[in-house]
């Protein structure tokens, strides 16, 4: 019995060994795999991060802008009239295409416009980055 056992050792061995290669090369293959998507993640991360600035950075513009123009605007007139100016310069002025306008005049009151130093940093703003369907 003890022969039969030592003629089946070598079989064995060399199935153990394939075996063991097969593991070591599944291994390698799953350890480069998550190594491109830790990459492919750090680099989301980055472009996420980087939106995220421009998003702030605008916002904190558009508030800044938007606190100017009711303090001006305070000083002029009533509440009511704060608030229609504050949506016609806003809709006009920076939505579409400077319509109230002209060589930072507003039309409506020959005043200048209190919106041209923020409608500039707005609309120079970077695209939106896309981030592969990650809100």
């Amino acid at each position: 019995m003890d022969t039969d056992l030592q003629a089946l050792a070598p079989q064995e061995h060399l199935s153990l060994c394939r075996a063991y290669g097969e593991v070591q090369e599944r291994c390698t293959r799953v350890m480069a795999w998550q190594q491109a998507e830790i990459e492919r993640l750090r680099t989301q991360a980055m472009r996420l991060r980087g939106a995220l600035v421009v998003r702030d950075t605008a916002l904190a513009y558009a508030r800044e802008d938007h606190d100017r123009l009711i303090a001006r605007l305070a000083l002029e007139r009533d509440p009511q009239a704060i608030a229609a100016d504050l949506v016609l310069c806003q809709t006009g002025c920076l939505g579409h295409g400077n319509f109230w306008r002209v060589q930072d005049q507003c039309r409506r009151s020959g005043k200048a416009c209190v919106l041209v130093e923020g409608a500039g940093r707005l609309e120079h703003a970077p695209e939106p980055i896309d981030t592969g369907g990650v809100p």
